[in-house]
Formats: structure tokens, C-alpha cells, sequence
């Protein structure tokens, strides 16, 4: 008798099953793909729920027939297409829909679609060289609140200044086309359209290319998790929401449901479209602990399986091939400090490149504020931080208080670049009540020690737009909806999320115009102090970052007082993470001869001995490092105080390299 199955080949000793293949497949593309060359269209629309589908085309209302095929997807061609030429498709029922997969909304998302040649953007820069994960530096912006004009032209404009302060890579906030002309972006119903009133497809596309031609890679913010309430057809043609599950935001998206194979190549092509045709660098994808897939397979592992099949990965394969000359990122928003997202997938994980880490922001914001609602409940002491800077969560399995329950897993043997932090970012900006920005909420010298920890952390910094000179202007959230219903609901859930806060108070009104304007840049306050100081520590610290290694692991130097102090390369970070000043020796840390590299209060740096650093930024073009010699010297940080201590050629810092 055996122990267990025979080795026959087969399961169990059973017999092989004779299972047929899926019907799943990825289609070439959806939409309407347009050849200038031939002037012919080709349009492909996956409806199943649709018997039948009529084309539209131009102002004359010629019909075409499409043909729908077994797995419902309509297609047809079409000869003499104009660039711009718009259509409609017109259902069984008499209802004129835009395409679900429109490359433009013109006249906005209630208006039919328009053919653009994706194909054909004449981009310059296509072979630039494209920086690595480990040496991006993010920065966040809103393309309508950018600048006054709000159009990716006007963004362009602004480019050489982002390059120059040490920016490597712009993350835009969701493009996707939505209802109305002021939004986050968080409400696109249109996944494959860009936007009109910021420039529309072309206008992305010369973004990207200007960003290329100044080393600057370009994050795009996608949405996999809902589609906005306003405009919203994909429900017309077929499966595309489930009620099996529920988002904050609205319907789920039917990843693992009854016809989600096609749901899947929807979202799936969706990315390769970004990547391939507007030669996109990487994507942001909003909040996938909202993508709701109980599938042995996940989507966001088969997302990023389908991203390495298109442009490889940036490490070796199992086999031994090399890693890709330009590969493409994905990088996950989600709050579950679950490492599995950016474990390789090999290693049980889904082998996405990175993952925005809330614990940093949250560690930093109430230390310094002392705000404890919320998910900041889990957070306020220098302990949360330490563990923050040093292992990316501040949960990592532990209780949490804002939950009640265990929170997250260990990121131990990540790499440090897999992870994202920030001290600004539109979330935690834009979702306070009256959009403030920390510049506003804590001291010049709080503010200061927030920045350094940020830009010289080990991981991947991402700066919010305007923090770079210390913007004050808020970032409120704004709407422009159509329909009124959707308005005043968007106003009375404002009012509710806050009502326990701040009783009494209201918030700004999300549908005004001027809500909107007040949250436009100020970017002439970086030409007047204090934002030409604060520009200038952003620039010395990113030059340090650079010196050192960009996203790195950091030796940790412990200590009793209430400091952080660690090794980066050939520099010691010191922060003092409280009011009271404290005393350092240079002994202690390692130090027998160093130079002051940056320190951020604005009197003068004292050793108790013969060391003084002028600390104030463009202050005085005499400033200059000062060398600290002998065993002997202790160097005195004021509250909030922090500098950055660089090894001269003979000592021995490199040992935390």
C-alpha cells in the first residue's frame, strides 16, 4: 500500500481532467485606433451586453454596421476619417453613447467621442535616458492648479525649473476624462481619454516630451478601483461594476466576477496603452486595497506580469537575463503596509516596483502637530517615526489603535526604493477640511526638520507641489459637476465628514469657482523669503541626496536622547525630534573629522570648542562648511534642530555604506 498518489502524471491518480481554455483574451486594443496615413479607423467595443451596435461617424450621421463576434466585441472599419472626426455609437435601443473607450471627449463626457492618432505624436525624446526607481525624486502635481492657465502647456513652462532643483520624476494627478472642467481627477468616467480643457491628448503628449528632453520621468495617477458618478456609460455596454463589493467612492469594479476576464484586458490594456502611447514612465494606481479580487490569480499581479512582458523589469530574471534598459513602474497606493504588493512574485508577492507608505507622512504630521484623530491615532511619539524611517511601517503587525485590531506585515528584505513617503501629498493636504499645507500648520524651524528627514530618508521622497519654496496656499477639494443632485450631495458630504470635528464650522464649498482659484499655485513666493530659503535647503538637501545614492539602506547610529541619527554614505544625519535642545559628541557618533554640510535653524550652528557654522540659507554667499577636528568636540542641536555632518577623505563614515 502507498502512501499517497501514484506517480502516473495525473492528479491524485486520477485521470488528467479535459478542461476547456478560457475564453479570455486580450484584444489588440479597444476603442478607436486611427491611422492618418490611410485616413482608415478601426473601431472595437466589447458590449455584451449590446445585440447590437451602430457607428456614427461626423456631422453628416453616416451609419455603419459592426459586427459582434461570440465573446461581444463590435467591431468595424472605417475609410476617409478625418484627425478630430467625431462619432457616436448608437445601441438597439435608440441611445446615443460616447465610446468606452475614447481617446477624446471634446465636448465633454455626455459627447461623442473623437478620433486621435495616438500613433503619430511627434515625440523627440523617445530614447532619453530614463533615471532608475532608486534615483527618482516624485513630484506631485495637479495639472489645473499647477499654474493660473492650468493646461499642460503652462506645465511645460514650469519643467526646467523642477529639473533644475533636482526633480526627477512628475507624477500628474489622474488625467482621465471627467465631468465638467475642475476636478482632482478622481471622477473620470473616460479611463482612456485625456482630459480636454488641460490640452487633451496632444497637449500629454508634448508633456511628456518636454519632461524627457530634461531627464525627468513621468508618473501618471490611474484609477482601478471605481469610475466617477457623472458620466459613467460602461455600465451601458457590460459587466464592468459588481455589487459583490462596495468602495468608499461608489460601484466596485468586476475584477473576479461572472465576465470579468474582459473587465481584466480592459484595465490591463488601459496601462500598456499609457506606457506604450503617451511613453509614460510609470503609473500610480490609486488605492488598490479597493481593488476587490478574490481570484487565484490577482489583476494587479497579472498588471504587472503584462507590464514585464511589454518593457521588461529593472531586475534579473530567474534565468539570469538582464534587467531592461528602460523598464516601466508600477507603484501602488494602499494603506495596509502590505509588503506582499512589492515582493517579487516568485516570493508569494505581486511584483509590483513601489508603494506609496502612509506611516512615514503620518509619523512626521503628528509628531510635529500633535493632531491624534483618526488613523493618526496609531501615531505620536519619536518611537512611530523611528520606525518609519527605518523599516517604511510603523505597523508591521502590531495593534492598532485606530483599527482595533493587528495591522499590516513585515517589509523586512524589501529594497528601500520599493517604498514612497512624503510629508505633503494631495490626500492628506486636500482631505483636511480647509486644505492646509504644513508649511501653515507648524513652525519654520518644524517645517525645516520635516523637510530634511524627508529628502534625506532612505526611500523614494515625494514632494506635493509648492512645497519646494513653502507654498501656504491651500489645496481644497473642488468639483464642477453637471447635474445639480450630484452637487448639493457632493456639498452636504462635505459638511457630514466634518460635522464631528468642527462643529459649527463650514467647510469651503467644493462646487464654488473661487474654491478652486484659491488653491492655484502662488509659485512667485518662491522669489521672496522665506520661500527662497526654503527653495534653497530643498536644493542643497536633493544635492546631498544625490552625492549619497539616491533611495538607499541607512546605517542607524542608536542614542538614548530623543534624536535620530543614522548614516548615509558619507554623511550623519542628526535630528533632534523634540522642543528641548540636546548635546551630542562627536566621539559618540563615529565622528573624528567632519564638516558641517547643512543645518536648519537659522542662528548659528555652536560646538562646545572651536566650531561655528552660519546656518542661514542665502544669507551670506561666505557661508561655508567648517571642519570639526578632535574627538573632543560635542556638537549642540536646538529644538527641532538638525544637520547633516559630512566625513572628510581620512575618517571612517563609509563603513555605513
Amino acid at each position: 500500500m502507498t502512501d499517497g498518489p501514484e506517480a502516473t502524471g495525473s492528479t491524485w491518480g486520477l485521470p488528467a481532467p479535459s478542461i476547456p481554455e478560457p475564453k479570455h483574451r486580450l484584444p489588440s486594443f479597444v476603442g478607436a485606433e486611427y491611422d492618418s496615413s490611410t485616413r482608415r479607423a478601426e473601431f472595437c467595443v466589447w458590449a455584451p451586453l449590446r445585440s447590437r451596435l451602430l457607428l456614427e461617424t461626423g456631422e453628416d450621421g453616416l451609419l455603419h454596421t459592426m459586427q459582434r463576434d461570440d465573446d461581444g466585441y463590435h467591431q468595424c472599419e472605417v475609410d476617409g476619417c478625418e484627425p478630430g472626426q467625431t462619432y457616436v455609437l448608437l445601441t438597439e435601443d435608440g441611445r446615443r453613447l460616447p465610446d468606452p473607450a475614447s481617446r477624446l471627449q471634446p465636448d465633454g463626457v455626455h459627447g461623442p467621442s473623437a478620433l486621435v492618432d495616438t500613433r503619430f505624436f511627434e515625440m523627440q525624446n523617445t530614447n532619453y535616458t530614463a533615471p532608475r526607481l532608486h534615483q527618482y525624486v516624485i513630484y506631485e502635481l495637479h495639472v489645473g492648479t499647477f499654474t493660473t492657465e492650468g493646461t499642460f502647456a503652462a506645465a511645460v513652462k514650469q519643467l526646467p525649473r523642477l529639473a533644475e532643483l533636482g526633480i526627477t520624476a512628475v507624477e500628474i494627478l489622474p488625467v482621465a476624462a471627467f465631468a465638467g472642467k475642475r476636478n482632482w481627477g478622481y471622477d473620470g468616467v473616460q479611463p482612456y481619454a485625456v482630459q480636454a480643457c488641460y490640452g487633451g491628448p496632444a497637449g500629454l503628449a508634448a508633456f511628456v516630451d518636454a519632461a524627457h528632453g530634461l531627464g525627468i520621468a513621468v508618473v501618471l495617477d490611474v484609477v482601478y478601483n471605481h469610475l466617477g458618478p457623472e458620466g459613467n456609460y460602461l455600465r451601458e455596454f457590460g459587466p464592468y461594476f459588481t455589487d459583490a463589493y462596495r468602495t468608499p467612492w461608489g460601484e466596485a469594479i468586476n475584477f473576479d466576477g461572472p465576465d470579468s476576464d474582459e473587465v481584466r484586458a480592459y484595465f490591463i490594456r488601459n496601462a500598456l496603452f499609457w506606457l506604450e502611447r503617451y511613453d509614460i514612465d510609470a503609473l500610480r494606481l490609486d488605492a488598490v486595497h479597493a481593488i476587490y479580487d478574490t481570484g487565484a490569480r490577482p489583476f494587479l499581479s497579472e498588471l504587472q506580469a503584462a507590464v514585464e512582458e511589454a518593457f521588461g523589469s529593472d531586475q534579473p530574471g530567474e534565468s539570469g537575463e538582464s534587467a531592461s534598459k528602460r523598464p516601466r513602474y508600477l507603484i501602488a497606493e494602499s494603506d495596509m503596509n502590505d509588503s506582499r504588493l512589492v515582493r517579487r512574485r516568485d516570493e508569494s508577492g505581486f511584483g509590483l516596483a513601489g508603494h506609496w507608505a502612509d506611516d512615514f507622512h503620518h509619523a512626521v504630521h503628528v509628531l510635529l502637530t500633535g493632531e491624534r484623530r483618526g488613523y493618526y491615532a496609531d501615531f505620536g511619539g519619536i518611537e512611530q517615526l523611528e520606525r518609519a524611517v527605518f523599516q517604511a511601517y510603523n505597523l508591521s503587525g502590531g495593534y492598532s489603535a485606530h483599527r482595533r485590531r493587528r495591522h499590516g506585515n513585515s517589509p523586512e528584505g524589501v529594497p528601500v526604493e520599493r517604498f514612497v513617503v512624503c510629508i505633503q501629498n494631495h490626500d492628506q493636504v486636500g482631505n483636511r477640511m480647509f486644505g492646509e499645507r504644513l508649511s501653515t500648520l507648524v513652525t519654520p524651524q518644524q517645517h525645516r526638520f520635516a523637510v530634511s528627514l524627508l529628502l534625506l530618508s532612505p526611500y523614494v521622497p515625494l514632494l506635493f507641489m509648492g512645497e519646494e519654496y513653502g507654498e501656504t496656499r491651500p489645496f481644497c477639494f473642488f468639483v464642477d459637476h453637471g447635474d445639480q443632485t450630484l452637487l448639493d450631495a457632493t456639498r452636504d458630504g462635505r459638511k457630514r465628514e466634518f460635522a464631528e470635528f468642527y462643529d459649527g464650522v463650514e467647510p469651503p464649498d467644493p462646487v464654488a469657482k473661487s474654491t478652486f482659484e484659491g488653491s492655484v499655485l502662488d509659485t512667485s513666493a518662491a522669489e521672496r523669503q522665506p520661500g527662497k530659503a526654503i527653495l534653497e535647503l530643498y536644493r542643497e538637501l536633493l544635492r546631498i541626496r544625490r552625492e549619497s545614492g539616491g533611495a538607499r539602506v541607512v546605517e542607524r547610529i542608536k542614542m538614548d536622547l530623543p534624536v535620530i541619527a543614522y548614516r548615509r554614505g558619507a554623511f550623519v544625519v542628526l535630528a533632534n525630534c523634540g522642543e528641548s535642545a540636546v548635546e551630542l559628541s562627536l566621539r559618540d557618533l563615529g565622528v573624528e573629522q567632519a564638516s558641517v554640510r547643512v543645518c536648519t535653524w537659522m542662528d548659528e550652528l555652536e560646538l562646545t570648542e572651536q566650531l561655528q557654522v552660519d546656518a542661514g540659507f542665502g544669507a551670506s554667499e561666505s557661508n561655508g562648511p567648517r571642519t570639526a577636528e578632535g574627538a573632543g568636540h560635542r556638537v549642540q542641536l536646538p529644538g527641532w534642530g538638525v544637520v547633516v555632518l559630512q566625513a572628510s577623505e581620512d575618517n571612517e563614515l563609509e563603513q555605513g555604506k
